[in-house]
């Protein structure tokens, strides 16, 4: 699928803001304890993406009823869903000057019922040409994303059939309807209730 880069100017996606707050110190502590081990850009991330998959469950898998939405309060609170885990993820990307652009799908379930928007992070390393899409969700059983720069690894694979969309547009803040019901929710199960269900 060809991504389409939303903004010409590449420093877009490197930005701090409200929400991709990575010049916030806890940001910059984890992103230089994660760098430490991993000085390339490559290596740093991929251990960043390990790090938010793997140690910051997503709140549906953990029933934690808490509502994140800031980079920060991500790595702080340890919990979140999609959205929240991938402006973690972009955090933690642009901290280390690698430019991370948010992303979405539209799933489904099987049935074609309970259509959501999906967040993922396209990341853009040094000497690379093409933006590659990452899913820091979280594996569980029947889901198993990984880092990738070929093949895309993610948690879901879209079915048009069943009117899935990938939606090409790289955006360097999150989707107004994806953070406006993020502030807005009162806990998961009123995020649950609002979710965008296209963009």
């Amino acid at each position: 699928m060809e991504l389409i880069q939303q903004d010409p100017d590449i420093t877009a996606y490197l930005a701090a803001s409200e929400s991709v707050d990575h010049d916030h110190p806890l940001v910059r502590s984890v992103a230089a304890r994660i760098s430490g081990d991993h000085p390339d850009a490559y290596g740093y991330a991929e251990a960043a993406f390990t790090f938010v998959r793997d140690t910051i469950p997503h709140s549906a898998d953990s029933g934690d009823l808490r509502v994140t939405w800031r980079a920060s309060d991500v790595l702080e609170q340890r919990t979140g869903i999609c959205y929240a885990k991938s402006i973690a993820y972009a955090a933690l990307l642009r901290a280390r000057g690698i430019p991370a652009a948010l992303c979405y799908q539209r799933l489904v379930e099987d049935d074609g019922s309970a259509p959501a928007v999906h967040g993922l992070v396209a990341v853009l390393l040094p000497g690379e040409d093409a933006w590659a899409r990452q899913d820091a969700r979280g594996n569980k059983p029947g889901v198993d994303a990984r880092f990738s720069l070929g093949e895309e690894r993610l948690a879901w694979t879209v079915r048009p059939e069943l009117g899935e969309v990938d939606y090409p547009e790289l955006h360097p803040e999150p989707h107004p309807a994806v953070l406006d019901v993020l502030k807005a929710a009162e806990d998961r199960p009123h995020l649950w209730r609002t979710l965008p269900t296209k963009l």
